[in-house]
């Protein structure tokens, strides 16, 4: 009987270790300071090309900072 339950669940364990997966990359992009930093930098690149307009850079300057800032808190508090 348990042969039967692995073969008909084993899709759904697939699904979900994708997803955990996937959690975890994420997790790791949201919490890696150095690229909010490349981030950062390429934003103030296309400001100075003139690929965005100055209200588009502050709102998305503003966000990046404010991740960043998040990122430094919970370092601390590891």
């Amino acid at each position: 009987m348990f042969l039967v339950d692995d073969i008909l669940l084993a899709p759904l364990k697939g699904v979900i270790w994708i997803g955990e997966k996937l959690n975890e990359l994420v997790e790791k992009e949201f919490s890696d300071e150095g690229r909010v930093k490349e981030k950062l930098m390429e934003l103030q690149l296309k400001f100075e090309l003139d690929k965005i307009s100055e209200k588009e850079y502050n709102k998305q300057e503003a966000e990046l900072l404010a991740r960043l800032d998040a990122i430094r808190k919970t370092k601390e508090e590891v």
